[in-house]
């Protein structure tokens, strides 16, 4: 990539899908991807064990789970309760929710590494008291089909005739508003800024500040 490459990051100002209610609290990681399906290179395809436990039985026998439901497989909001994705901090479980079809999550509270891992990919974790996420997840069940609204900018959501303020973690807010959430294209983008600085530091050699440490070192070895 050379200096003048640009890497377009988009602006998540806005995301609407049908919802999908998914109860209770402190939901941990391991629940939302068990740890036996992280033993992968890429994350592709990990969307189909997204709480696979708590969807199948040992004998792969259907469990009554919403991510099991018909009228929610084209759903793209979840509505969830208190303390979302505490546990452990695996970046598998919003990965998994995202491959399934996640764009946006709506709840009471979520576990803070979890709302991290959450933004780097996009998805706005955007939370209420506890009386509006029941509000909205009652109406999710009864119009399965309903679209769910939000206003990240605003801090809004909007679901049939209705209009509730939300809140989105400022930090948060300005890095999709802006798009600037993704920081791992960001420094891809920035490449030859990085390397000017890294070229000025003393303790930086002229070959690693160009990225090229590793190849010389290969280049000695074979010799």
């Amino acid at each position: 990539m050379t200096d003048t490459d640009e890497v377009e990051i988009p602006e998540v100002n806005y995301v609407s899908g049908s919802g999908l209610p998914v109860r209770g609290n402190d939901i941990d990681t391991d629940q939302i991807i068990p740890a036996r399906f992280m033993k992968v290179v890429t994350f592709d395809g990990l969307g189909e064990f997204a709480f696979f436990d708590q969807r199948f039985t040992e004998d792969d026998d259907l469990k009554d789970h919403p991510f099991n439901e018909d009228q929610f497989q084209d759903s793209s909001v979840m509505v969830v309760n208190s303390n979302f994705g505490c546990g452990s901090s695996r970046e598998h479980a919003p990965q998994a929710l995202m491959r399934w079809g996640i764009d946006a999550i709506i709840g009471e509270s979520f576990a803070e590494i979890f709302a991290g891992n959450c933004l780097a990919l996009g998805i706005p974790t955007v939370t209420a008291d506890s009386e509006t996420i029941q509000e909205i997840q009652d109406w999710v069940d009864a119009n399965p089909d309903g679209e769910l609204e939000i206003d990240v900018e605003a801090e809004q959501v909007r679901y049939g005739d209705t209009t509730v303020d939300v809140t989105v973690d400022d930090a948060q807010r300005k890095a999709l508003v802006e798009g600037v959430w993704d920081t791992t294209a960001l420094m891809k983008s920035n490449a030859g800024a990085v390397q000017e600085t890294a070229a000025e530091l003393p303790y930086v050699s002229d070959a690693e500040a160009n990225g090229s440490g590793s190849e010389s070192e290969s280049s000695s070895s074979a010799d």
